[in-house]
């Protein structure tokens, strides 16, 4: 069997998107060892049984000494000559911890989400950061895409070869958790984004669809969101701008969960209008996986997870006239109609997103690697 780390730049990531991840490797009979910045999360991946070792990442500055200083600790941590292969997740530690990983002489697994901004935006840090990937990335053993479109443009820069490179299904959902909760049929349609309380998640248009509707319905629609705010992010929303909005009486906030299934039992349906380069995004697999009709953007990551007017509807990215279209068509569904939606919903990720699809293809990987 093997040492494996496993890397991401926070514990939060590590145990909410890959504790089963974490459980199954044990299992398997391999040594597992998690490498993030210390958190309120860290001591809950010791409770998984696995190693925990804290390390330093500005997770979204800019800053190139601080970015040094964490390809040093990487590589600090690897000469111990003691892991065999790594597994990262999240752009700097797919970045710092491959090279140093290489540097010692050790297997890499990576796994890309959103890397087509890279490609799209000219500005002199995502040059530097493209050039970085390339470097870096041309090192790893195995990369895996959420998507089609972002291995594409993986491809099309000669960053691997295409023998290297996989598809997973996102993050995969835990159907054993995420189990099917209809709605309550009360006479009022409730929505729910969870999400990084980012604008280019959507959030701004889904305020104002939410006053739209909400000036249209009143009480038969409400409004709700999750997750974390004012994030360090140029596009984070901020505490001010969130209380303003609660304030109106357009949009409920219900801050940050780790029990998430608790509140999407309650919504009639899932909404998430991105335009952000995403995976595949957990929220639109969780509520899938628990029954929901989905409502997100025909953009990248987002689109796979909906079969437009079976589980859901496509808006048009950066479109508020588009998403007050796609939410009007979902209030106006019957009770029993968006259940059918969301039995499809059900359907498309027991098909295609379950996560043990995912943690098979990683004990492949390893396997193959060793």
């Amino acid at each position: 069997m093997a040492n494996i780390v496993i890397t991401s730049n926070t514990s939060w990531y590590l145990y909410n998107f890959r504790k089963n991840t974490i459980l199954a490797l044990i299992q398997a009979g391999h040594a597992v060892t998690a490498i993030s910045p210390k958190d309120e999360y860290s001591e809950k991946l010791l409770s998984l049984g696995a190693n925990y070792i804290d390390i330093n990442i500005d997770q979204g500055g800019t800053n190139p000494v601080n970015d040094i200083k964490s390809f040093i600790a990487f590589n600090k941590i690897y000469s111990s000559n003691q892991y065999d292969v790594v597994l990262n997740f999240t752009p700097k530690n797919n970045i710092y911890s491959t090279l140093a990983a290489k540097r010692n002489n050790i297997k890499v697994i990576n796994n890309i989400a959103g890397l087509g901004i890279l490609f799209i935006n000219e500005s002199i840090i995502s040059k530097i950061a493209r050039a970085l990937y390339k470097i870096s990335q041309r090192r790893a053993d195995k990369i895996f895409f959420q998507n089609e479109d972002d291995r594409y443009l993986f491809l099309t820069h000669k960053l691997a070869s295409a023998e290297l490179t996989d598809r997973l299904p996102g993050s995969g959902a835990d159907l054993s958790r995420f189990t099917i909760q209809p709605a309550t049929n009360d006479g009022v349609v409730r929505f729910l984004l969870i999400a990084r309380m980012l604008y280019d998640k959507g959030i701004g248009h889904y305020v104002e669809a939410a006053r739209i509707l909400k000036a249209k319905y009143g009480e038969a629609v409400e409004f709700n969101l999750l997750g974390f705010l004012a994030v360090n992010n140029p596009s984070a929303v901020t505490e001010e701008e969130m209380q303003s909005w609660v304030n109106e009486g357009i949009v409920n906030y219900l801050g940050v969960s780790d029990t998430v299934e608790l509140e999407i039992a309650k919504v009639d349906c899932m909404v998430l209008p991105s335009f952000y380069r995403e995976g595949v995004p957990k929220s639109l697999l969780e509520a899938g996986a628990m029954g929901k009709p989905i409502v997100t953007t025909d953009n990248v990551g987002c689109r796979e997870t909906v079969d437009d007017g079976i589980n859901g509807f496509l808006c048009e990215p950066k479109s508020t006239t588009s998403l007050v279209e796609s939410l009007d068509k979902m209030i106006n569904q019957t009770h029993e109609q968006r259940l059918t939606m969301g039995l499809a919903s059900r359907h498309k990720i027991e098909k295609e997103f379950d996560e043990k699809l995912v943690i098979n293809k990683y004990l492949d990987a390893i396997s193959q690697l060793i």
